[in-house]
């Protein structure tokens, strides 16, 4: 029973890199010093190449000793040396030959040091891109929603991992304290101006360095003695007299009995 099953994943296994061959490649070390271009189709034609086709026409020629030109002059799958630069890239093509004249490409594989592997074709690479792009895009979007948060009386947030983490690390900026109010400037101002009129400066500085020049304080008149002595007396004159009504009662005298 266990025999059978493991069978049974081998031939699935075989047949799924049957199909598809853009995931393995194939070496033969015994070879790999001695590869030129003359011998890198009877390298690539090995019986353990899983890329070679048996049917192929090159099989033919091989088992009849003919030479490789007769293969213009047949018809089916055939295999041929590309490109070749020596002693470390090999790129064998596998076509469909219908006429002397006219081939149809079926494959690519490239020798690199003797490993051999199946060039992609134009769709497997954008199959491969999109798939690629589609899974990173759609990673993107799990990741996300996995930091969104919902409740009714809140809607929806962003809660992320890191977030308490970097609250904790990142150092609380203190508030700027201002040197003085709005009020407290503009009450200065005014008492510094009061001063200024009660004692106005004596020398000034035009600019800084220079040297201070005296300030010339305008002197009152002086009235003439005379007028002064007349001021004293007008208050002395002015002044009303005494009335009856401001005088103190007259003192009661008992009676006699």
């Amino acid at each position: 029973m266990a025999r059978n099953f493991q069978l049974g994943i081998i031939a699935v296994i075989g047949c799924f890199f049957s199909d598809n061959l853009l995931g393995i490649s194939w070496v033969d070390s015994g070879w790999v010093p001695i590869l030129n271009p003359g011998n890198v189709l009877d390298y690539f034609s090995e019986r353990s190449n899983p890329f070679y086709d048996r049917t192929c026409n090159n099989e033919v020629v091989k088992m009849q000793r003919l030479t490789l030109d007769h293969l213009n002059q047949m018809v089916g799958v055939e295999y041929i040396l590309l490109h070749a630069q020596e002693p470390i890239l090999y790129i064998v093509r596998k076509q469909q030959r219908q006429s002397p004249t006219q081939v149809i490409p079926v494959a690519d594989y490239y020798i690199i040091a003797g490993v051999v592997y199946q060039a992609p074709d134009l769709g497997s690479v954008i199959s491969s891109r999109v798939l690629s792009a589609v899974h990173g895009i759609q990673s993107a979007f799990d990741e996300a929603m996995s930091f969104c948060r919902y409740h009714p009386s809140k809607g929806y947030w962003w809660h992320f991992k890191d977030q308490e983490e970097r609250e904790k690390v990142k150092p609380k900026s203190k508030k700027k304290e201002e040197p003085s109010s709005m009020f407290q400037r503009q009450r200065v101002d005014a008492l510094l101006l009061d001063l200024r009129n009660k004692f106005p400066p004596l020398y000034y500085q035009p600019k800084p360095g220079e040297k201070p020049i005296p300030v010339e304080v305008r002197k009152e008149p002086e009235l003439p003695a005379e007028a002064v002595k007349q001021e004293e007396r007008e208050p002395a004159t002015k002044t009303p007299a005494p009335s009856g009504a401001s005088k103190a009662p007259p003192e009661k005298r008992a009676r006699l009995q």
